[in-house]
């Protein structure tokens, strides 16, 4: 059994080092975002799939007019000034810092007493109409996202993922910590509970960088195992060539990586176990068993928060005219007083939501909102309860046999700001209009050859996306069962070195 464990170790092992080293160095830049927001890749040198085409992957999130006939579409791309037509897109990015991650706008913000914002990956900007730039006038603490802007009368309200935030002068911004919904239990999702195991964000800033060092590991363990592998065919090639010849050092050197495989290997097996076991079901298919669990808090953790809203938020709408907001997270969409006073009432009759959260979130009137994720794109009435498909034109009905937690169309934004009618964004093909067979205009060259993130890279090699064009739509597969041949490579070293020591 031993001669077992120890022959697919090797060749398994040898065959996905590759993708090992892949994944571990992916990873650590993943846990880094603002350290590596400034370095980018050139889309040339990526798979054909990561060009933009049609205004595809999240280039698009919404528009905000800012004047008669002057439009800005943000998203992905950043900001650019356009009209109506969209027959010109001016750069308006100016102010924000260098790299295209930080560039990436989540809201702009029209006040009605002509302030410009815009809500960013690191933080909250104004315009400077004189300067013709963004300023930087105010970032959170603990996570500089910022996911929605809203007003209430004279009052600024910015929601970052766990807060709001609330300011009268744009200086000083007060932290606003919800009140707990109705019924709250103190639970949280399992797919986000593995999540943050997975990316050591459980134990903050400390247990991501312990993570970077479990990620270390592999690498070590990585070429250390390649060493071993590969010194002895060079000797025994040298040798032949060379009988004579001086070997010591590197016999010494092989001596010292096998040695240091076994035991690193044995000593951090166990954080090795749990980050590859909960990697695998944070992507489809296995993703499908956890989706919709609900599990509780792990204590002293970054989970157990006193905040029932920790990392949940994701749209908001204050409804000026009833003195209500409308709070949308990944878990469902709440209703409370505009002022934030009374808890927070989920509606018994939602529209599908993704658990990557809420793209579009536009209040119509008083009772009928149109609601845009990675499951579709819908408008709600919230009296009737009624959820009518805005893309297939019919009344929507669940799918009691679903398990995948994706609808047909990954919106990712939406405007009806251009003379095109109602333009929806979908994550794979892009614009598309309602009801209207004219096509949208095509992406300007300058925007469509923006580079990539490194980050956003990271992410796509991470997930397996980037291997799509090595096996088509099995990639999807790639995750799961990398894991469980991972797993096996663990285990299967440890019982080795169990037997001989």
């Amino acid at each position: 059994m031993t001669k077992f464990f120890k022959k697919y170790h090797k060749w398994l092992s040898l065959g996905l080092t590759i993708f090992i080293l892949l994944f571990s160095l992916s990873g650590i830049v993943l846990n880094h975002r603002g350290l590596f927001s400034g370095i980018d890749v050139k889309r040339s040198i990526l798979p054909s799939d990561y060009e933009y085409n049609n205004w595809n992957r999240a280039a698009v999130k919404n528009t905000e007019r800012i004047g008669y006939d002057s439009i800005l579409i943000y998203g992905n791309i950043g900001i650019f000034l356009t009209n109506s037509s969209a027959s010109y897109f001016k750069d308006f990015n100016n102010g924000f810092g260098k790299g295209v991650d930080n560039h990436k706008v989540e809201r702009v913000f029209l006040s009605h007493d002509g302030t410009l914002y815009a809500g960013t990956l690191f933080g909250l900007y104004q315009y400077d109409y004189q300067a013709g730039a963004w300023k930087l006038i105010f970032r959170p603490r603990h996570n500089p996202r910022i996911v929605d802007i809203a007003s209430r009368g004279d009052t600024l309200i910015v929601m970052s993922r766990s807060f709001l935030f609330q300011s009268t002068d744009n200086e000083h911004f007060n932290k606003l910590q919800l009140p707990a919904p109705i019924g709250y239990k103190n639970k949280i999702g399992l797919f986000k509970t593995l999540w943050v195991i997975h990316s050591g964000e459980i134990y903050g800033d400390m247990g991501k960088l312990f993570v970077d060092f479990v990620a270390l590991v592999f690498i070590f363990l990585s070429i250390t195992g390649l060493v071993y592998f590969v010194i002895p065919l060079f000797l025994k090639r040298k040798m032949k060539r060379h009988p004579l010849a001086k070997t010591h050092k590197l016999r010494m050197f092989n001596r010292w990586s096998l040695k240091w495989h076994n035991k690193i290997g044995w000593i951090t097996i166990v954080f090795l176990i749990v980050t590859t076991f909960t990697g695998m079901f944070l992507r489809p298919p296995l993703l499908a068993v956890i989706a919709y669990s609900q599990v509780s808090k792990i204590p002293f953790t970054e989970l157990d928060s006193p905040n029932p809203w920790f990392d949940k938020l994701r749209r908001i709408i204050v409804d000026n005219k009833n003195k209500l907001a409308y709070i949308a997270t990944p878990d469902g969409i709440y209703v409370t007083d505009s002022e934030f006073n009374d808890s927070l009432s989920r509606f018994a009759a939602q529209p599908p939501l993704s658990i990557m959260g809420v793209n579009t979130f536009e209040q119509i009137d008083d009772k009928r909102f149109l609601v845009g994720s990675f499951e579709g794109l819908f408008v709600w009435d919230i009296k009737t309860k009624r959820v009518y498909d805005a893309i297939k034109q019919h009344n929507y009905r669940r799918d009691p046999n679903k398990t995948i937690p994706l609808g047909d169309y990954l919106v990712t934004g939406f405007s009806e700001d251009f003379d095109f009618g109602k333009v929806y964004f979908d994550f794979n093909s892009g614009a598309a209009a309602i009801g209207n067979p004219k096509k949208f205009v095509d992406m300007p060259l300058p925007i469509k050859n923006q580079d990539m993130s490194l980050w956003n890279v990271a992410l796509e090699i991470h997930t397996a996306r980037m291997y799509g064009f090595m096996f088509g739509k099995l990639y999807i597969l790639f995750i799961p069962l990398l894991g469980l041949i991972v797993l096996f490579i663990l285990i299967s070293g440890f019982i080795v070195w169990w037997k001989k020591h």
